[in-house]
């Protein structure tokens, strides 16, 4: 579509891979930062990094992900599944808002999951310190996901900007493969039987990014291009207003 594309990437040889299948494909000229989402000091720097540059931003995607067969802990003092799946989230958004608006009509896009069905957030235990499993800690970084958008889109009514989430399907990507052996293995097994091409999981985040058809839509879950309801636990707004208020006081943000 000709777009202009700057990414974040925690990896420089992948980065380095990506940008130049860019360059084949046209657009650009395309741009990449790197950062470790999981930190909140690289999350802030690389925010700032980007609103330097760019005066206008057209589509924010968030997307990046993990999966961590234990619980790890990062400098910050936050469990590394909630931390990048999340609050990466929130802090980019944060820092970037000025330029979505600078360009309005503009979109953010969220990757959220199905995989927030069947969990709801525990307001003592955000970080998951009692009972670890990654199962439901994915889940329900993936149900943050969801409130996050609700509560964005509650508060950029007016500005030009809209906020949407969706679940991209099971997709072949390198989620969960690299930082446990055994939960790497059985990802990869469970994803050669089951998954869909990353090309197929990218086409719901391309129609919020470009559609007329979801210009004026804010706030909504879509699975396969498509409007669908998240659980109960990812349509209350007393929750979603909650998690804003508890990120903002992890994040130092205000």
């Amino acid at each position: 579509m000709g777009a202009r594309l700057v990414l974040v990437a925690r990896s420089r040889a992948r980065g380095a891979i990506t940008l130049a299948r860019l360059a084949q494909h046209g657009g650009g000229p395309h741009a990449i930062h790197y950062a470790d989402l999981s930190r909140l000091s690289e999350m802030k720097r690389v925010g700032a990094e980007i609103a330097a540059v760019e005066p206008r931003i057209d589509v924010l995607i968030n997307n990046a992900g993990c999966l961590y067969a234990t619980r790890e802990v990062t400098e910050d003092g936050l469990e590394r599944t909630f931390a990048t799946n999340h609050v990466a989230y929130f802090v980019l958004t944060h820092l970037l808002r000025d330029r979505l608006i600078a360009a309005a009509p503009a979109r953010v896009v969220n990757t959220a999951s199905a995989a927030h069905l069947r969990e709801k957030l525990d307001f003592a235990d955000l970080q998951f310190a009692n009972g670890y499993r990654f199962r439901p800690a994915y889940g329900r970084s993936k149900l943050a996901n969801i409130l996050f958008t609700r509560e964005l889109a509650r508060r950029l009514a007016g500005t030009g900007v809209t906020a949407n989430a969706l679940h991209p399907g099971f997709v072949a990507t390198g989620l969960g493969q690299r930082d446990n052996f055994f939960l790497g293995l059985v990802v990869r097994l469970a994803m050669a039987v089951r998954a869909e091409p990353a090309e197929k999981g990218a086409e719901t985040i391309v129609y919020l990014a470009s559609s007329t058809e979801v210009a004026d839509v804010t706030g909504a879950y879509f699975i396969e291009c498509r409007p669908a309801t998240p659980s109960e636990a990812a349509r209350n707004e007393d929750d979603a207003r909650r998690l804003w208020d508890a990120t903002e006081r992890l994040a130092g943000l205000r």
